[in-house]
This record gives structure tokens, sequence and C-alpha cells, in this order.
């Protein structure tokens, strides 16, 4: 079984996982996963911290020589901003000068940056009242989408795992402040180069432009904007997933994890919501049977190549809704946890667009869930034994 767990704070020491479960022999080296890490630090509306950060990961177990052991994976990424924010983020209890003899007292919250002015959409308010916490501060270095990066890293693990098998992932945006691309006519590699041209990571440059106008307006009136982008999986064998359980069901995985990435709203696989608005006939993908070849196929993907939670050899096709995100330069109006009085939300990033960001962080989220599904489905210690259980799976399948 692949899973993961990932620990640190926005503005903390450093970000870290531990991956487990990733067969033997996997080529693997840092360079590939800070690739993937400075993809998702680009995109037109991003704020400054960008630009302070530039993250790098390091392995730090799990790894020997360029190839994955088979152990658990240690992987780090440094806050390179940690050097401003040591004495307000230390592990230990800030200490003052002792007055009068009456022992340590603690140092004023104004030093500290203690937050207690909750923003509107964030997981400031509703986290504080759930642990208790009196500084919003506790809150909102987990909560932060800064965590992605080391989610992204994760993933960039699990695409190498699947680029063993001839398994690619694209992702582009769709959409920005009710701007829509059209890129019904360009094929995958045509969707994935413009894509990663562009400011945007939009594949149709006529609706790029007009996005990069839309964030500019957004950044004059203190605005940010949300969009959608998509995910494709390409190459992927049929039979991963199960309709056995609910929660073996490859498309709730897939959705499940799209929807942890922080401001994501919703989630289409395929013609998704369209297909609520159509005929039957017009939905379902007709099956069909090559003589020559010796195998099915179909004309159509409406279903974004899920059918039953079970994936049928066509491209897996997610789309994501995004939110704006929560910080505004001209706040919404919030409330005081400790005053109790109305006030101005805190600013505390500067973003005022990530949606070409979110694509990159769910092409990594994807990927774990695929790579998770490809080895429950072939399983193997190491990628010699994974790959001749997938070669003799793709033999039956050939041959069924």
């Amino acid at each position: 079984m692949l899973r993961y767990l990932n620990g640190g704070e926005s503005h903390g020491k450093l970000l870290l996982a531990i991956l487990e479960g990733m067969p033997s022999g996997v080529p693997l080296t840092e360079a590939v996963v800070n690739l993937d890490l400075a993809r998702r630090q680009k995109g037109y509306g991003r704020g400054g911290r960008m630009k302070i950060e530039q993250d790098q990961v390091e392995f730090v177990s799990g790894v020997r020589k360029g190839f994955t052991l088979g152990s658990p994976i240690g992987l780090q990424i440094a806050n390179k901003d940690w050097k401003n924010w040591q004495e307000i983020m230390a592990v230990e209890p800030p200490r003052g000068a002792a007055p009068e003899g009456r022992g340590p007292v603690l140092v004023d919250p104004a030093i500290q940056r203690v937050v207690t002015k909750p923003r509107p959409g964030h997981a400031d308010l509703v986290g504080a009242i759930k642990y208790a916490h009196t500084d919003i501060r506790n809150v909102l270095e987990k909560a932060s989408a800064r965590e992605t990066a080391i989610r992204v890293a994760v993933g960039a693990v699990a695409k190498v795992l699947l680029s063993q098998f001839q398994i690619t992932l694209v992702s582009h945006v769709r959409e920005i402040g009710g701007i829509q691309a059209e890129t019904s006519r360009l094929s995958l590699e045509q969707i994935r180069e413009a894509a990663e041209a562009s400011e945007v990571r939009c594949a149709d440059a006529a609706a790029a432009g007009k996005m990069i106008e839309k964030i500019r307006e957004a950044k004059d009136k203190g605005d940010t904007l949300g969009g959608v982008f998509e995910v494709i999986a390409d190459n992927v064998p049929i039979g991963l997933g199960s309709y056995g359980q609910w929660d073996r069901r490859l498309g709730a995985r897939l959705a499940f994890a799209l929807m942890s990435i922080q401001a994501m709203k919703g989630v289409e696989i395929g013609m998704g919501f369209e297909s609520a608005r159509r005929f039957g006939s017009e939905v379902h993908d007709e099956i069909f049977y090559d003589e020559a070849a010796g195998r099915f196929y179909r004309k159509t993907n409406n279903a974004g190549g899920l059918e039953g939670g079970i994936t049928n050899g066509q491209p897996i096709v997610l789309r994501v809704a995004m939110k704006p995100i929560s910080t505004l330069y001209s706040p919404l109006k919030s409330v005081d946890i400790k005053s109790k009085e109305p006030f101005e939300a805190t600013v505390e990033r500067s973003d005022i667009c990530t949606v070409p960001a979110a694509g990159v962080i769910g092409e990594a989220v994807v990927a774990f869930e695929l790579a998770a599904a490809m080895i429950e489905k072939f399983g193997g210690d190491s990628l010699i034994e994974m790959k001749r259980n997938f070669t003799g799976y793709q033999e039956y399948v050939k041959n069924w």
C-alpha cells in the first residue's frame, strides 16, 4: 500500500513527508522532483513569496545512488523565510525579563504577531474554535496552501513510478475569472507544450491573454480570482480501481484527492455536470471491437476514462473548480475573536490568482492516487517484480 504523511508550517523551519510503499529500484533524483516544485511556483498572479522560497527537495531516507530502496522515503523542503520567523515560530515558549523576581513572563503578543482577526473563506475561525486556539496563527500556518509544496514533491515521486509504465499526466487551465479556453482541437502533446509555455498555463493563447488582463484587473481592485483547471492522465491501463466497495472506486479516490487541495470547490470527471443536462444516448460511450487489433474501443470519452469506479483504458479526464483565494488586499469584514469587535480581515499573503499553480498540484495528487492503484493492482516489492506482473496482465488483456 502506498501512503504518506506530511507536516510542517508555512513559516516554520521546513515541510516534510514520509512516503511508504514505493517499490525498490525506481530511478529517482532530487532534480526530477525539483522540476515540478519550480512549476508550482510559476504563474501570472503569484505573490512575492515565490521569489523568496525557490523550493528544493532533499531526500533524507529511502533513496541511495539514484534508486529507491523499498524503505520509507523521507522528503523535506526548507522554508527559506524561516530566518525571519524563528522567534515567532519557535518551538520553545517565548520568554521575557523577570520583573522584580516574579519569574519569567511571556513576550508582548504584538511582537509575536498574534492573529485574532479571522479571514472570511479561510480555516481561521473554524480552526480556532475546533482546536481552542486564541492565536489564529496556530491554524493558518498548517491550513496554508504552502503545504502543497511537499505534496507536489510526493506526487513527483509517484509520477516517476508511473513513467516506468508509460503513464503520463498533463494539466492546463481551462478558465480564470469566467474566461474560458478552447482546446478541443488540440492533441494532448499540443496542450502540454502550449500550457507550459503560457504564463497562466493555458493552451489557448487568445484566452490566456484575456485571463492575464482579468488578473491585472483583480489586482488593481485589491481582489482575487479563481478558475478551473484540467488534469489528464494518458495511457492508464484498464482495470485500476474496483466497484467492490465504495472506498475502492477510483473515481471517488481521485475526487477526494483533488478536493483535499486548499480552495477546491468542485470536481468533474469526463463530461461531468453536462451529462446531467443530456439524454442518455448523448452521454454514454458506445463500445466497438477492432478485429484486426483484437481489442475493444470507444469513439468518445464522455466517461472520462472511468466506468463503475474502474479505469476503462481511455484517458482519465478531471476538471477542478477553484474558488478565489481567501486573502484580499481590500479585506472583507470580520470580527476579532478576542474583543468581538468588527474589523477588516488580516492580510497574510499576496497572491491574486493561483489557478495555474493549482493544476500542478492537481497533477501531483492524481499521480499519487494512480501510483497507489498501480501498486495495489500489480504488487511487487521491487520495480522488476511489478513490471513482470504488469506485462503478464497486459498479455491477459490483449488475449481476452
